[in-house]
């Protein structure tokens, strides 16, 4: 039997429930894991960690929205991911981690072998959580580092620490998409990050919705993208103070460098899925409204996200995946 799918949203877990999801992942059946915005008691938080620990076959945990409520939980966590080693993609988006919480973590996150796309999301984190991060995105030619990264609506990162992330972006080995909206970036660091974009070799996807720009960071990115080589192949920048002009300028310079990446790229083998099959999956906060809000399908991210089309507040299992990787699409 082929791993299946785990997904369930918004309910408050019973021991029972628990426990199933507890058989089948130390039963290695499960690959894709969400319990997004559920409760359950402390103890049977640990439980579920213990059982993600032994798993072998889990590559998608998703515990957004507030799962993970404390730092007792936030141990229970570190302690499952220093021993699975197949974990690659973790959403805590919306858990109230403080740098307290990212520092419990950061040994588990920064050596698993295999973790490649991180949310941390409105997770209330600060400078000091940041540079731990910026640890997760090392130097060319070192250790390989995350591919994806979501930091969306952490308005307690100053420009300093913002500053130190465009420093680790500009020399990441990695990473391919960076998701910052609805920060209060405002256009100092919008150049900053302009600068890292232009360095990088491989950033394709840049999220700055709602990050307080204006027309001047646009001009910017407009003439790195006219005039410099760049791997990068969206820049979001709705919900800010930028002329519809200049976005479409901007957004058809990038399409023109896709199109042309297309006619240079080989034909993809037999069985093998191109990258835009896949669908985002994140929770997008927008703090205007207070709440959360269903994610829009505003770019196609790499391939290494597991993908999936099953329906929410269920439990649902799936099999005859093949080599495709599962991903959540519920919100």
């Amino acid at each position: 039997m082929l791993p299946a799918s785990i997904q369930i949203t918004g309910e408050l877990l019973s021991a029972a429930e628990v426990q199933d999801i507890c058989e089948s992942l130390k039963e290695d059946s499960v690959r894709l894991l969400s319990v997004r915005g559920c409760q359950l008691s402390d103890r049977d938080f640990g439980r579920v960690c213990r059982s993600v620990a032994e798993s072998h076959s889990l590559a998608q945990l998703n515990l957004n929205l507030g799962v993970v409520s404390s730092i007792s939980r936030t141990r229970h966590l570190a302690d499952a991911l220093k021993t699975n080693r197949s974990l690659q993609t973790l959403f805590l988006h919306g858990s109230p981690l403080l740098d307290a919480g990212l520092v419990t973590l950061n040994s588990a996150l920064s050596t698993h072998p295999a973790l490649v796309c991180l949310d941390l999301g409105d997770c209330m984190l600060g400078d000091e959580a940041l540079g731990l991060i910026c640890g997760m995105l090392p130097p060319d030619g070192a250790k390989s580092g995350l591919r994806e990264l979501t930091l969306s609506a952490n308005p307690g990162i100053s420009s300093k620490g913002w500053a130190r992330l465009a420093i680790a972006v500009a020399h990441s080995s990695q990473l391919r998409v960076l998701n910052l909206d609805y920060n209060p970036l405002g256009d100092q660091i919008a150049g900053m990050l302009a600068v890292a974009v232009a360095s990088s070799r491989t950033l394709e996807v840049l999220d700055l919705e709602g990050t307080g720009l204006s027309n001047q960071s646009a001009q910017v990115f407009l003439d790195m993208v006219e005039n410099y080589p760049t791997s990068l192949r969206v820049l979001v920048l709705a919900e800010n103070d930028i002329s519809p002009e200049l976005q479409q300028q901007i957004c058809d310079l990038l399409s023109e460098g896709e199109d042309e990446d297309d006619r240079e790229a080989p034909p993809l083998q037999p069985g093998r899925a191109s990258s835009s099959a896949l669908l985002p999956i994140r929770d997008k906060y927008q703090p205007i409204r207070d709440k959360y809000q269903p994610i829009r399908d505003k770019y196609q991210p790499p391939a290494w996200l597991p993908h999936s089309n099953s329906s929410p507040q269920m439990v649902l299992l799936t099999s005859g995946l093949g080599e495709s990787l599962l991903a959540e699409t519920e919100m």
